[in-house]
């Protein structure tokens, strides 16, 4: 049987709202509302939860057949979180702190979805909701300053504000390769996995892709696949993730100390308690050093790029954390030869996000996986039986899976067919690259607001704080509105100016600009070379978006009634 490569949950069932129930049959569906929520993934759910609460007419649309978002779609072999559990949940009730447990210090997809789902159910947010739906398009009336959002479910609503959380990774992107369509095997891409698994025991299985999951991917399907061939195009630094068990008593002593770990959280650069050394790196004794990078490789994963302050923004700093990595990584690799060509050489250590993996290196180890780079030798075409290299080699498979990630950050919203003032649509107005103000507001787009995607930390910091600060942020602007009669907020063009200089500028004086990364759109063909996230930190993000708030919205309009 061949898989679906596109995302696309297959026939589309009829539009549900909440668990069962079809639009057409329930009258008491509103088509005028307050409030329309697209994407029912970590932000949408918080998102419906603050906005509902403060008596908000509220309707939201998920294109899955149910909550989870990322974590929905992203099912594949080896699917977990970077971030530890711990500080990968929410925040904004304490019950719902005290109440969970965490199986593991980072969490696997399955367990992340059913916590996504425990968040649903005790809220009671599937009602909110129409699922195995698509928003196609939202116009604005600027007459009214209101919004006509349109389903593929054929449903049309108005809406006072729209509220966008449709996640920077969930736009799968599968390269153009000749002859994709011919090859008759499995095919399957790691962004888009069938719910019902792969059974890969016995295939012959070619692995495009070692970003993030085909990292995590990789190992599982070795052990089931008779054969793996794994295509690399840009190796990629990763971490031993160093996952362990929780215990009772860790989970007792962590949701005890919860108040601080979110305070410290707040604070740092990435919504994490975890802070970089207090000195530079070359301030410190070789032993001091070599101990931090230690400590740092025994917490695992994404962390190691923090391990010193100066890391990201001086090059010896780097290469001497890009030193210590590679000691590591070429003794879990038995053939040099392979470990040169999984060493990168292509951008500084921490400038593409630093993957967390479990018995990756060793995966290569196994004398049925192979390496193959194609920096040297691409791939021509894909075959009915395989894949052809340029230089005519032939690679029979069984199977094919596209680990290549997504159209990062803007991929989503491009989908949608959103019309600001004038009749402007906003993808023209991104032609050049994504143009907010704070991340929050774009200028000729009233009441409409993209939550946790580009011009904020967003992918460089915790998602789940990242959403809960922009949805807190989001509701005291609302409410501040209604207080003073306004019926519409919009960002001024020189605020979005500025802040679209201040994101350039912060990101040049780090290395983060030396590698071509999906934070600059660089592994989609044609798109503009912006770097997309705010990069000045969580904390110190959260600090500017809450000064301009007790401004009165500085470098926003504020529109009366």
């Amino acid at each position: 049987m061949k898989e679906s490569i596109t995302g696309s949950p297959g026939p589309a069932a009829r539009p549900r709202v909440g668990a069962d129930a079809s639009v057409g049959a329930d009258a008491s569906v509103d088509a005028d509302v307050d409030v329309v929520v697209v994407g029912a993934g970590v932000t949408g759910l918080y998102a419906v939860h603050r906005l509902r609460g403060l008596g908000h007419r509220v309707r939201g649309f998920e294109r899955g057949d149910d909550v989870g978002g990322v974590w929905y779609w992203n099912r594949y072999p080896g699917a977990r979180c970077d971030v530890e559990s711990v500080d990968y949940s929410y925040s904004f009730d304490e019950e719902l702190q005290q109440e969970w447990d965490w199986s593991e210090k980072y969490a696997a997809q399955p367990e992340i979805v059913r916590y996504l789902r425990h968040v649903a159910d005790r809220f009671d947010l599937r009602p909110a909701y129409t699922f195995s739906t698509s928003v196609t398009s939202a116009e604005l009336d600027e007459e009214t300053l209101r919004w006509t959002v349109r389903t593929d479910g054929g449903e049309v609503l108005t809406a006072r504000f729209v509220v966008f959380a449709v996640g920077c990774l969930s736009s799968t992107h599968v390269p153009d390769i000749a002859g994709a369509g011919d090859f008759l095997g499995t095919v399957c891409h790691t962004g888009a996995w069938p719910r019902e698994g792969v059974d890969f025991g016995g295939l012959r299985v070619g692995v495009i892709g070692t970003g993030s999951s085909g990292i995590q991917a990789i190992p599982l399907i070795a052990e089931q696949a008779a054969h793996l061939t794994v295509f690399q195009r840009s190796a990629n630094f990763s971490i031993p993730a160093g996952n362990d068990p929780l215990d009772e008593e860790t989970r007792r002593r962590q949701k005890a100390g919860y108040a601080e770990r979110r305070r410290l959280s707040r604070l740092s650069g990435g919504g994490s308690p975890h802070t970089a050394h207090r000195s530079a790196t070359f301030e410190v004794s070789a032993e001091e050093r070599r101990a931090a990078y230690e400590e740092r490789w025994r917490l695992g994963g994404v962390l190691y790029s923090k391990t010193f302050p100066d890391q990201l923004t001086d090059p010896a700093a780097n290469d001497a954390a890009r030193a210590f990595w590679e000691e590591k990584v070429r003794g879990l690799v038995e053939e040099p030869a392979t470990a040169d060509l999984l060493v990168p050489t292509d951008h500084p250590i921490g400038t593409k996000r630093i993957v967390t993996d479990s018995h990756y290196y060793e995966a290569f180890n196994r004398d049925d996986v192979r390496l193959v780079s194609l920096r040297g030798n691409p791939i021509e075409r894909i075959e009915a039986t395989g894949i052809v290299l340029a230089d005519g080699t032939r690679v029979e498979l069984d199977a094919i899976v596209f680990a290549t990630g997504f159209d990062a950050m803007t991929g989503a919203l491009d989908r949608v067919e959103v019309r600001g003032r004038g009749g402007r649509r906003l993808k023209d107005v991104w032609s050049g690259g994504p143009r907010t103000y704070l991340g929050l507001g774009v200028d000729g787009f009233p009441n409409l607001f993209n939550l946790t995607g580009p011009g904020s930390p967003s992918v460089m910091a915790n998602v789940v704080l990242c959403a809960e600060q922009h949805v807190d942020w989001l509701a005291d602007c609302l409410a501040h509105l209604d207080e003073r009669g306004h019926r519409a907020i919009e960002a001024s063009g020189e605020a979005v100016e500025e802040w679209v200089a201040q994101c350039r500028d912060r990101a040049a004086a780090t290395l983060f600009p030396a590698a071509d990364s999906w934070y600059l759109g660089a592994n989609i063909p044609g798109k503009p070379r912006v770097f997309m996230p705010f990069i000045g930190g969580f904390g110190v993000y959260g600090e500017i978006i809450a000064d301009v708030a007790a401004s009165g919205y500085k470098g926003f309009t504020l529109i009366p009634e």
